[in-house]
């Protein structure tokens, strides 16, 4: 039994799942058969985690309706890595934080589009902002400030959101602004995330591969959005990248397999198929 309780441990994969439009549809809900397979594929032994722009506050809510207590948790795309307490199993605190100075970035981006809205999450979740958020689009923890509040303290992301643009023509300005020294990545709508340079959820996965000791052949991760495109590209290199059946065609084209939609539960046929017990 030993031998073959080392060879579980060694040939567990570290499979990273995103959160909105992957393990939840878009409406919130998460589907029975996601919770199912998620269960399942962590009973044989993979480190199931999740990989998601979230702030902390809202990730470990998923957590725990998926009922996963993985080593390590990616959130802000990549600025922040969470680390399980091992007195605690359900119980996390901060083991990576990548911050930068935000000032140039908003205000080059104000100046190109003076009607959006603002914000900035800080190393301890904390979003301040400015204009107007859906309700729930931003953690728990925040509040309304003027622009100039934004400016000058370490930031682990920006948000942009410019409803009143047009997706292609936000991705039009976004790409006109060249911005630099940041990693940016535009989402559904006109909503940018922008995180410190050179950081995104591909760099924090690959600091966990290491910390885990997971072969580059046995990473999985499965994504739909366009800040998923470096965790995806990361994946599908050597081991596995599943792209969800509504992603648009820059994701669907780093990925080295697809599955359905997320309101067909594809996060989970792709474990049932991929992962066989």
């Amino acid at each position: 039994t030993d031998r073959a309780g080392a060879a579980r441990v060694t040939s567990a994969w570290l499979v990273a799942l995103d959160i909105d439009g992957t393990v939840l549809r878009e409406d919130g809900a998460m589907g029975r058969s996601v919770i199912e397979e998620v269960t399942r594929v962590r009973d044989l032994g993979h480190e199931v985690t999740l990989a998601t722009g979230r702030s902390v506050s809202m990730t470990l809510p998923v957590l725990e309706r998926l009922g996963l207590t993985p080593r390590y948790v990616v959130c802000a795309n990549g600025a922040i890595v969470l680390e399980r307490d091992e007195s605690e199993p359900d119980s996390y605190a901060r083991f990576l934080t990548e911050t930068f100075d935000p000032t140039d970035v908003l205000t080059t981006i104000r100046g190109h589009l003076s009607d959006a809205s603002f914000a900035v999450e800080d190393a301890d979740g904390v979003f301040r902002y400015t204009g107007t958020f859906p309700e729930g689009a931003l953690a728990t923890t925040s509040r309304q400030v003027e622009f100039d509040d934004l400016l000058g303290a370490p930031a682990t992301r920006v948000v942009v959101l410019a409803p009143d643009h047009a997706t292609e023509d936000f991705l039009e300005i976004v790409d006109r602004m060249g911005l630099h020294k940041v990693s940016y990545n535009v989402g559904w709508t006109s909503w940018l995330d922008i995180a410190p340079d050179g950081v995104n959820k591909s760099t924090a996965l690959e600091r966990v591969r290491q910390l885990l000791g997971v072969p580059r052949s046995r990473v999985a991760a499965i994504g739909d959005g366009r800040n998923d495109i470096d965790m995806l590209a990361w994946a599908s290199a050597e081991g596995l990248g599943i792209a969800m059946g509504q992603a648009p065609p820059e994701v669907l084209a780093v990925a080295n397999d697809t599955t359905s939609t997320d309101l067909d539960d594809g996060a989970a046929a792709a474990l049932a198929l991929h992962f066989q017990d």
